[in-house]
């Protein structure tokens, strides 16, 4: 018996990476998972490995940096599936690395809308679908960016900071309706555009590790356990709580 049994789940950027294992995971869990990313090949890909494993998943295009293909998205997982339970933001895009005073003002817009407008609008419409329910679970992925900073990263560290707050706000309007909101705050994981950086500097690989505790990078599996625990029945107590999975990261 799964964590997710016959619950219907959302994985936004669920191509490729964290959310890519998110979604596997909650396929394994038991749930059905609409995979929804705005790289059709990589999400169809992420959907042919579910159903290999068993799973049921279908595919989604989506942008959700517009509101009109969020919510596309959330009414095509209630029409194929007939509600929504459960759901992960995980989408987000950096743009731009520099000093706060030579950013463009489009970049920074960018940055922002990608990491944290986007979260809002994928919640405001995964609500609406939950409260017509009866209730459910989202978890947001933040970053430990969020916790203290990041030089050349600003950006994106403030937009994170943002889905953070956003997390705790919203989960006090809707706890009362049994909806409940949290979110995951990654350390270094080693996703595929981490190795690529890798291959480009080689010498990161050790400094970064060492930046955990546990003296090791994360993998995209240990952050999909978590989400899938704070998604499920097991948590149902805990909302409004932002969850490093960082190996110590945040504490060293």
């Amino acid at each position: 018996m799964g964590l997710l049994d016959a619950k219907i789940g959302l994985v936004t950027g669920a191509g490729q990476g964290i959310g890519r294992a998110i979604a596997l995971s909650y396929a394994r869990e038991g749930a059905a998972v609409v995979v929804a990313d705005f790289n059709r090949a990589a999400g169809e890909e992420t959907v042919q490995l579910i159903e290999q494993a068993g799973g049921v998943a279908a595919f989604i295009y989506g942008d959700v940096s517009k509101e009109e293909s969020v919510a596309a998205t959330v009414d095509f997982a209630v029409t194929r599936y007939g509600r929504l339970d459960i759901a992960c933001n995980s989408a987000a895009l950096s743009r731009g690395s520099g000093l706060v005073h030579e950013y463009e003002r489009g970049v920074f817009d960018q940055t922002i809308e990608m990491c944290l407008t986007n979260t809002w609008l994928c919640m405001k419409h995964e609500i609406t679908a939950m409260l017509n329910t009866g209730g459910g679970s989202i978890v947001n992925i933040s970053s430990n960016s969020s916790l203290r900073g990041q030089a050349g990263n600003t950006p994106y560290a403030t937009a994170k900071a943002g889905v953070n707050i956003l997390t705790k706000s919203s989960a006090a309007e809707y706890g009362p309706h049994g909806i409940r909101i949290n979110a995951v705050s990654p350390g270094v994981i080693r996703t595929p555009g981490l190795e690529a950086y890798f291959k480009q500097q080689p010498e990161m690989a050790d400094e970064l590790a060492n930046r955990a505790v546990l003296n090791r990078l994360g993998e995209p599996q240990e952050i999909a356990e978590v989400v899938s625990f704070l998604s499920s029945d097991r948590a149902s107590f805990v909302t409004g709580q932002l969850l490093s999975v960082d190996g110590g990261g945040a504490v060293r």
